[in-house]
């Protein structure tokens, strides 16, 4: 989507993004114990998505649509949206914000986990994109749950911290324009509920966050929201290597 576009999810192209080096690790990184981590070749993911996903066919309809588009990559995964599922659940969430809607998947999936009465609010500056997921929405029967606001997201926010919604919602999922992270990310530590979660989409940026030589303005604003969120005590966080990378941030109470 749109550079000026605060909802898209716009990752490195092969034109822009300078070529990721691995650098030998040094100091605390050379440390760590490499020798076990696995590597998630084709095959093993294949397992993995046959064996443990229970991804509805709704959701697999929706999902096998979007790959058909020219921006598919913006989608997150079905493994990806099966633990965020779980996490709503974990949690008890009953109230929820995504920041980034696109064509309405992960969107549909913390739908499904929320209760009946429970509330999503959406917000994106797209009706192209968001129009094909308001159709699955429908048929999955939670389109009641979903409000979806088609405004700038930081907007739809001010709103609700100045509506006196604050640390009303239970889960929030930012996954949106990238130079604006940190903005999204302080504004849903306000709407967000002591115990509450807020989870971050592309927090590794395909590589990027990990090369020093990308210095692009999307990968330097990921990188020191990584860095914040590892230091800031309001939150219990971890960095998960699933999709491009998922930041979970725990508010403390």
């Amino acid at each position: 989507m749109p550079k000026t576009s605060n909802s898209s999810r716009r990752r490195p192209s092969a034109r822009r993004r300078p070529q990721i080096t691995a650098p030998r690790a040094s100091g605390a990184a050379a440390s760590a114990d490499t020798d076990r981590l696995l590597p998630l070749d084709e095959r093993l993911y294949a397992y993995l998505l046959a064996e443990t996903s229970r991804e509805p066919e709704l959701m697999a309809r929706l999902r096998a649509k979007t790959r058909r588009l020219p921006n598919a990559s913006l989608q997150i995964g079905p493994d990806q949206a099966q633990l965020m599922a779980l996490l709503v659940r974990l949690i008890g969430g009953r109230r929820a914000i995504e920041i980034g809607t696109f064509t309405g998947y992960s969107a549909l999936a913390v739908a499904l986990a929320l209760p009946a009465g429970g509330e999503l609010i959406c917000c994106d500056v797209s009706r192209e994109w968001t129009d094909m997921g308001r159709r699955y929405w429908r048929e999955a029967g939670v389109d009641d749950r979903i409000d979806l606001r088609i405004a700038p997201a930081a907007d739809t926010l001010a709103e609700l911290i100045a509506s006196g919604e604050n640390g009303s919602f239970d889960f929030a999922f930012i996954d949106a324009d990238k130079e604006n992270y940190d903005l999204y990310y302080e504004q849903c530590l306000k709407l967000v509920r002591a115990g509450g979660l807020i989870a971050i989409d592309n927090a590794l940026w395909h590589g990027a966050v990990a090369d020093p030589a990308c210095n692009d303005v999307d990968t330097a604003a990921i990188r020191a929201l990584n860095r914040k969120v590892r230091d800031d005590p309001r939150v219990d966080m971890v960095l998960l290597a699933i999709g491009d990378g998922l930041l979970l941030a725990r508010l403390c109470g």
